[in-house]
């Protein structure tokens, strides 16, 4: 199917691997035991029924459920990392989470990085000086994950979470079934259900298997909830504290996600006791000042490293940031989807409608598998607000605060397999809404077991005809397979030395800020110019490798660890302007790596494009030696991309130490050239360079360094 209608419906067909086959003969069993069932209930007198209707289930004693159900979604969400992430995380920000989990292990939030510093920066890392970088992502989840780096088993905290989000569902759907007066049995009936929606819901399994925060904050805002409710019900001081423990790591985890929680916990505790809500707060700031350490750890101040990361590595100035206006939308970052989704007029209220509208089509096949059943959903959701009890009603409102508290935040962020991620906190609400509410769901005369035991079977073939199709596309993104293997390395023997990747996914997996060359590996950004030999010396010749993966090659493209060293250092040094991105800062524009005319070094270079008139960059030039040295930039003309706010080449300047390169527009008719070679006088460790654009694109290919006079081609021990 194709066209508008096709892409709504999305992908469907035969079950067509293991797990979708699996699903399919598990949804059989359910649909046969919901019949087998559905019929005694029918034939049974009135107010019969028992915990999930029928055994075996009911046979269960509350906590051997808990245990057996948790355990099946931890041992799935294995299963995931198997079968559709193929053994590790795989998009950027589950790399970063990874890197920043492995920091905390070592109690950092940011660290020191060597010299050279690019070698050591890149993509989704806030680098300041002196020195310091750190991962821009809140550090709720990196420090979860930090435990998991302590046991040895990193990717082990997902299922574990996955386990822990089970008996949180069950918690608050039990909280929902009490609060509607339900009967002890009733109200285990329906938190079963509720529970075993959370173990059969994909989204869920695959956002407890990749690193990705949206697991732990799933279990933190459930957590929240159903500890409000129950300091509620039962006027509990420990359960307040635990509302308020749960929500302060929630909002470390992921701020915007504790918006709507909050208001829903304290007035929850509130009981006409302002002083709950004191201590609903003083329980939250464990999490705050976790929070608060972590931010001024890596930006050297109280202030977001996500808002300073795009303020130096993408434009135009402010655009990443919670809000409306002129300006929001990252050009670099997410430049195809402002161009097609937000064109030139900003971020208004029909733009915010419009990504508001795609999370939730693309959430409405998350909850339940497949998008009819999120009709379900949808029921339960007005039923609950129109005549549900108060708990349900907060619940729901919950679900639809978080829908809008992210409606200010202009990129939609879904994927294939993680489906509307922003959303994805709020599905085990709605898992137990949906419990809650197949117990009014005609006939009343089946147990909610029945019901339950039905909607399990639509779930699993959901998945299977339907689901599964978005999972194996992740499953083959990227070259089908991480891109940093560490088992690959050890196969090869490395244990200790420098280990150059070529990506900035591999470098987020593999980067411990604590390494060294002599007693572990040090993992270092592959940039094929002479930094890669100055960093190589800086460590004194250790044993080096090459860590190769190119996942556009083909879908099976597999990598390669190989022995290498970076080639001796000659009269020249040659350093790649893209190479030091993100900037060290910018102004009145935004600086970044650019495919260009391919007679630049890699058909790439640095470029500066102008939101107005003139924009600045300063990024760096390592320095080898000490000395009066020929500096020679290199500039090249024709870098484009259509959502940037010029099209044109400008003029522009280089500036090293006081000593100023310029050209003009119209100055040169190639595609590159050299500037005229200028003596400028340098000392190590490096040299600041600023580049400017006038009237239009100017973009910096390399800088190349030659000693004025010949002589020793080493670089000198530091």
């Amino acid at each position: 199917m194709t066209g508008a209608l096709g892409k709504a419906l999305g992908v469907w067909g035969l079950p067509h691997d293991g797990a979708a086959r699996a699903a399919v003969a598990i949804a059989v069993a359910c649909a046969v035991w919901a019949a087998v069932r559905a019929r005694a209930d029918l034939a049974r007198p009135p107010r019969s029924k028992g915990v999930l209707g029928a055994p075996p289930l009911a046979a269960l004693k509350t906590r051997h459920f808990l245990a057996l159900a948790a355990f099946v979604a931890a041992l799935v969400s294995v299963f995931w990392m198997a079968a559709y992430l193929r053994g590790g995380p795989r998009i950027i920000d589950a790399s970063t989470y990874f890197l920043q989990g492995r920091a905390m292990h070592h109690g950092l939030a940011s660290w020191d990085v060597a010299e050279p510093t690019a070698s050591f920066r890149g993509r989704f890392i806030l680098y300041r000086e002196p020195g310091v970088a750190g991962g821009i992502f809140p550090p709720g989840y990196p420090a979860l994950l930090s435990l998991g780096f302590a046991m040895g088993a990193p990717m082990i905290v997902g299922p574990l979470l996955a386990g822990a989000i089970v008996v949180a569902t069950w918690a608050l759907a039990r909280e929902l079934a009490l609060d509607a007066h339900a009967t002890a049995a009733r109200a285990e009936s329906i938190a079963r259900a509720a529970a075993l929606l959370s173990v059969v819901c994909a989204c869920l399994r695959y956002h407890t298997a990749d690193t990705m925060a949206h697991g732990a904050a799933a279990l933190l805002l459930t957590s929240t909830i159903a500890a409000a409710l129950c300091a509620r019900r039962t006027r509990s001081g420990p359960m307040v504290a635990l509302a308020g423990l749960a929500l302060g790591l929630l909002a470390a985890t992921r701020p915007v996600s504790a918006l709507a929680p909050a208001l829903a916990a304290a007035a929850l505790v509130m009981g006409g006791k302002p002083r709950r809500v004191v201590g609903l707060g003083l329980a939250a700031l464990p999490g705050l000042l976790l929070f608060a350490w972590a931010a001024t750890s890596v930006t050297g101040r109280l202030a977001s490293p996500q808002h300073l990361y795009y303020a130096v590595s993408d434009g135009p100035e402010h655009c990443y940031r919670w809000g409306f206006g002129a300006g929001v939308g990252c050009l670099h970052e997410h430049g195809d989807f402002v161009l097609a989704r937000m064109g030139t007029g900003g971020y208004g209220l029909w733009a915010a409608l419009g990504t508001t509208a795609r999370r939730l089509h693309a959430h409405a096949l998350d909850a339940l598998n497949a998008e009819p059943l999120f009709l379900l959903t949808l029921w339960a959701l007005v039923a609950a607000l129109w005549r549900g009890p108060r708990a349900a009603r907060v619940t729901a409102l919950v679900v639809l605060g978080h829908v809008v508290a992210y409606a200010p935040f202009y990129f939609d962020g879904s994927y294939p397999g993680g489906g509307a991620r922003m959303l994805a906190d709020v599905l085990p609400l709605e898992h137990a809404l949906v419990a809650a509410a197949l117990a009014h769901l005609a006939p009343r005369r089946l147990a909610v077991g029945t019901k339950a035991a039905g909607l399990l079977a639509l779930c699993l073939l959901g998945f299977a005809v339907r689901a599964s199709f978005e999972h194996q596309k992740l499953a083959a993104r990227d070259g089908g397979r991480p891109m940093y293997e560490p088992d690959l390395v050890a196969r090869y023997g490395v244990k200790t030395g420098l280990l150059f990747v070529d990506s900035d996914h591999a470098f987020a997996l593999a980067h411990d800020p604590a390494a060294d060359a002599e007693h572990g590996v040090v993992v270092a950004r592959l940039r094929e110019d002479t930094r890669d030999r100055m960093l190589y010396e800086r460590l004194h010749n250790p044993p080096t490798y090459l860590y190769r993966f190119n996942p556009t090659a083909a879908e099976t493209a597999d990598p390669s660890v190989v022995p290498w060293a970076p080639p001796e250092l000659g009269a020249t040094l040659r350093f790649e302007a893209e190479a030091e991105w993100p900037a060290l800062a910018q102004r009145g524009g935004f600086a970044v790596p650019a495919w260009t005319d391919k007679c630049a070094s890699g058909g790439q270079a640095l470029a500066l494009v102008p939101e107005g008139a003139s924009a600045e960059a300063e990024i760096e030039l390592p320095v080898a030696e000490d000395g009066e040295l020929v500096v020679t930039p290199r500039i090249t003309r024709h870098a484009r991309h259509a959502a940037w706010p010029v099209a044109v080449d400008g003029g522009g300047e280089v500036e090293i130490q006081g000593v100023v390169w310029s050209w003009s527009a119209l100055g040169g008719a190639s595609a590159c050239d050299e500037l005229p070679g200028k003596p400028v006088k340098l000392t190590r460790p490096k040299a600041r360079v600023i580049l400017r654009a006038k009237g239009g694109i100017a973009a910096l290919d390399r800088i190349t360094v030659a000693r004025a006079v010949p002589g020793n081609r080493g670089l000198p021990r530091p």
